[in-house]
Parts: structure tokens; C-alpha cells; sequence
């Protein structure tokens, strides 16, 4: 098995602040970060920061502000997304450090063959960082940015042969087809280059625009933010340098269905032109609309992860994410239905559920695990017909996580959770105590020994609330006492003294 694991979100830009959208895709990418952690591989998460652009010299600029200055400010609040959202990213990126740009001068040196200069005039989108074909436009107008006019532009920049690239990405596309998932934004990319490539700008005139970074051998020009930026997956492994991209790149990149040209096309035609191996996956995400419709500043309805966290807590907004927006569809999001899903999943799901095991524990064997009739894999919460057992679960939960399916795992482990409600209801141990300490000390063992599960279950999804219910069964070291890892299940030790547990969600009012 492939012990190293290596994966990245795309760079959020700073012309704004953290919104919902870019928090969903980095909530996905540290479930697939702490589930491969599970599995025993060492992992290296890299997300950061895209810091160069017309827009960020624009934003300065009306800011009144040093331009790194601004970087400095906004890059900041993208860090702190990793306390607020609880993520286990090993490495933060920023396109202004000194390492990224060495290596973006390094690479586009290999990249020299493939680079040519010329005078062109073109149709610019500036929230884009784009040039726009006519074909891409609608009402003239580009679909993304429809409030933002174009510019056209007229000037002398280098360019990189993307044309030369078509039946190499194409060969890409055909030899790898889980490439792109979903598969229909593999099909998307590919009738893409089919239809044919056109060779794209990568620089601009300094004196128009200086901020960015410079093109070796020519003071006159920096690069173009998108050449630059893509090159952040490999600069963070300390590329040139041997080390960690030698140990972990090729990896997997996620983006949003926006990023789908830059992430699957035009970035892996410059790695072929480098001579540098392809990415191993691109994962593309849709957008979180707002009511239905799409999340814009212009709109006022762009909703703060943050203030989200700071009143409903991180793994509320982290569940939500993870199961209520398909990982590969666009996905909407309303208070009302974020505050029905908590309580119902959540305060008398799997929160009701951690509550009344501990309290069982408490009330009838003083905190401590009591001893099975049998083993604990034939107890019978795990038999019947209409029972889902552990074994199940965690079939499904693997099965779904191996295709990044994060909200049916989810499911899964909510009808396991439903299961144990149900086993509940049929043996009444409140009443069974009163006749036969011995079957209850058996329910009560097969119950604590799900929970045991269901901890390392929520784990990716819930860190939080996973160490919590850890705390309180008494699992000193998660990574390291870890039932995946085992040839057979590691279940809960009778005579192990577990503790009491706090609420995990109280209720919300309507």
C-alpha cells in the first residue's frame, strides 16, 4: 500500500474574505486528510494563499494600503480557518514567499521551449484573471462576472504554447478516466480540448501592472497570476528540491467547477512541458448557493463561515457541509434548514445517543464497562435482519470515502447510529435491570462497544466531537488505538473505567 499521501485545495484568492464556498472545500479535502491518517499513511495537506493580480493591486490600491501590506492582513484570516474549522493542513502556502517565487522563476525556465512573445488584443475579464473567447460570453458579458464590463487589451506579453499540449492532455484524459471526477467534468474538459486549444498569455507589463512576479530575463514583464499560482502544488513540497516532493507528488488537487480549465488542462499542459509527472486526481466541487440563489458580494448574500462557527460551533458547520451538499453538485444552504438538520441528526442523533449510553454506564455499572454474555462481535446489536452492524458500517463508510462520497459515509454512520436507537427501544434496559443484571450488563457492553466505533467512524467528519466521545471512553491515543488498522475489530475493554460526557449538541430553538 502507498504509505505517502498527498493532496491540495486550489488557492483561495484575497480580494475578500473566507467565504462558504472555499470552506467546503477545504472541510473536504481534511476528511480525506484524516481518513488516510486512519489508514496509517503519512499525509501532507497543503492549502495557502493566491497573492498576486490586477485584482489584489486593485484592492490595495482603493485600500489606500502597501500592497504586501494587504497580503499580509487577508492572508491571515485564510490561516486562521484552521483553528475556526478545525483542519489538519501540514503546510500553509503563500504566493508572495520567497520559495514559491523561485521556484515559479525555476519552472517557467523549463517551460522556455513552450514560450513565445507577441502583441495581441483580447477581451479580459478582471474578476476571472481571464481572457474571454466571444464564445464564452453571454450577452457579451462574462457568466461569472456578469456586473463587471470587460476590458479589452492591447499589448506586448509571452505566451505558452497550450495548443501544442491537445493530443497529450487528450492521451491524459483517455488513460486515466477517473482523472476528473466527477465523470461528467471529465467529459466537459475533454470536449474542451477537443474542440481545440489556443496558446495563452502568461505575463503582463510591469509598468501597467507590477505586482506580481517577475519573468526571468526580462524586466519588463511579471507573470500572469494563474502560471504562477498553479505552481504552489508543487513549490510547497520544497520543490526543486528533492525531500518532500520526491516522497509525495504526484497527488490529488481539489477545485470549484470554476477552476475546472486552470486545474485539469492548463496546469498539467505546463507540467508535461516541464517534464514534471501529472497530478494523480482533480476533484471538482460546485458552488453553495444562498436560497437558491448563487452567493455574490454584489448580492449581499454571501454567508461568513466564521460567524457561522462562533454561533453554532465548528462541527455543526462542518456536518452540514459535508452532508447536506453533494460533494460533486451544486448545494444550497438556509439557516432554517442548517438549524433542522442539527437537531435532528446531530442534538437527537448522534448527541441523544453518546448522552444515554454514558448515562446507562453511569446508572447501572458505575462508569465502568461491564462484561459481555459472548464476544463483542456477537452481541446483538450487530444480528438480525433489519439490525446494520458495525462491520457494515464501516464497509460502507470505506466503500464511500474511497470515491470521496463524504455525505453518504455520513448516512451510513446515521443508520448505524439509528440502529443502536433502535436496540434501545426493543430491550428497555432501565427495565431489564430490575430482573437480569447479566443480559443488561450485555446490552449496556454492546451499546458502549458501538459508541467505541462510532468514535473513530465521525472521526474525518466530527474531530471535535470524536475526542470528546474519545475523552469519555477513555481512548487515550485515537491514530494510534485504531480498529481500521486491525486485522480484526479492536472493541472496548470490559473493566475500563470510562467518564461522564457533556451535552455534544444541545438544541436549538426555531
Amino acid at each position: 500500500m502507498q504509505k505517502n499521501f498527498y493532496l491540495t485545495t486550489t488557492l483561495p484568492y484575497i480580494n475578500a474574505d473566507p467565504h462558504l464556498g472555499f470552506a467546503l472545500e477545504i472541510i473536504q479535502a481534511d476528511v480525506i486528510a484524516r481518513y488516510q491518517r486512519l489508514l496509517g499513511k503519512q499525509v501532507f495537506f497543503n492549502t495557502g494563499t493566491d497573492e498576486h493580480g490586477q485584482k489584489i493591486w486593485e484592492k490595495a490600491l482603493e485600500n489606500k494600503i502597501d500592497v504586501q501590506t494587504y497580503c499580509d492582513q487577508y492572508a491571515k484570516k485564510f490561516e486562521n480557518l484552521k483553528q475556526k474549522l478545525n483542519l489538519s493542513f501540514d503546510y500553509f502556502i503563500r504566493t508572495t514567499d520567497e520559495n514559491h517565487i523561485k521556484a515559479a522563476q525555476h519552472f517557467w525556465k523549463l517551460c522556455a521551449k513552450d514560450i513565445y512573445k507577441k502583441l495581441y488584443k483580447i477581451k479580459y475579464c478582471v474578476g476571472c484573471e481571464l481572457e474571454k473567447t466571444d464564445s464564452e460570453l453571454v450577452n457579451g458579458k462574462c457568466p461569472l462576472h456578469p456586473n463587471q464590463e470587460l476590458e479589452v487589451r492591447e499589448e506586448k506579453n509571452y505566451f505558452f504554447r497550450f495548443s501544442k499540449y491537445q493530443n497529450k492532455l487528450l492521451e491524459l484524459y483517455q488513460k486515466n478516466p477517473h482523472f476528473v471526477l466527477p465523470s461528467w467534468r471529465q467529459k466537459e474538459i475533454t470536449n474542451f480540448v477537443k474542440n481545440g486549444l489556443e496558446d495563452f498569455s502568461i505575463s503582463r507589463v510591469k509598468a501597467k501592472m507590477p505586482w506580481g512576479i517577475a519573468v526571468p530575463d526580462d524586466e519588463e514583464q511579471v507573470m500572469y497570476v494563474w502560471f504562477d499560482a498553479l505552481i504552489n502544488y508543487i513549490s510547497c513540497l520544497g520543490w526543486p528540491n528533492e525531500g518532500k516532493y520526491q516522497d509525495f507528488w504526484p497527488g490529488i488537487q481539489l477545485a470549484g467547477k470554476d477552476n475546472l480549465r486552470q486545474q485539469s488542462a492548463m496546469w498539467q499542459a505546463m507540467l508535461m512541458s516541464a517534464g514534471l509527472p501529472n497530478s494523480t486526481q482533480i476533484l471538482i466541487h460546485g458552488f453553495i448557493t444562498a436560497g437558491g440563489q448563487k452567493m455574490s458580494k454584489s448580492l449581499g448574500n454571501v454567508i461568513d463561515p466564521i460567524a457561522l462557527v462562533n454561533q453554532y460551533g465548528t462541527d455543526a458547520v462542518r456536518y452540514y457541509l459535508l452532508k447536506e451538499i453533494s460533494p460533486f453538485e451544486d448545494g444550497d444552504f438556509t439557516l432554517e434548514r442548517f438549524k433542522e438538520i442539527y437537531n435532528s441528526d446531530l442534538a437527537n442523533g448522534l448527541g441523544n445517543l453518546a448522552s444515554r449510553i454514558i448515562a446507562m454506564a453511569q446508572k447501572y455499572f458505575d462508569l465502568t464497562v461491564p462484561k459481555p454474555i459472548s464476544k463483542a462481535q456477537n452481541h446483538e446489536l450487530t444480528q438480525g435482519k433489519d439490525k446494520y452492524n458495525e462491520l457494515q458500517t464501516w464497509k460502507d463508510v470505506e466503500k464511500n470515502l474511497e470515491k470521496f462520497n463524504f455525505n453518504e459515509a455520513i448516512n451510513s454512520i446515521n443508520k448505524f447510529i439509528s440502529s443502536c436507537d433502535k436496540y434501545i427501544a426493543e430491550n428497555k434496559p432501565w427495565e431489564l435491570i430490575k430482573k437480569d443484571q447479566e443480559k443488561t450488563a450485555h446490552i449496556v457492553y454492546g451499546l458502549l462497544d458501538a459508541l467505541f466505533q462510532i468514535t473513530w467512524m465521525i472521526y474525518p467528519f466530527l474531530p471535535q466531537t470524536s475526542l470528546k466521545i474519545a475523552k469519555a471512553l477513555a481512548i487515550n491515543n485515537l491514530l494510534k488505538q485504531n480498529p481500521i488498522l486491525k486485522d480484526s475489530f479492536t472493541n472496548i475493554q470490559p473493566g475500563t473505567k470510562i467518564n461522564k460526557i457533556n451535552p455534544l449538541f444541545p438544541r436549538l430553538e426555531n
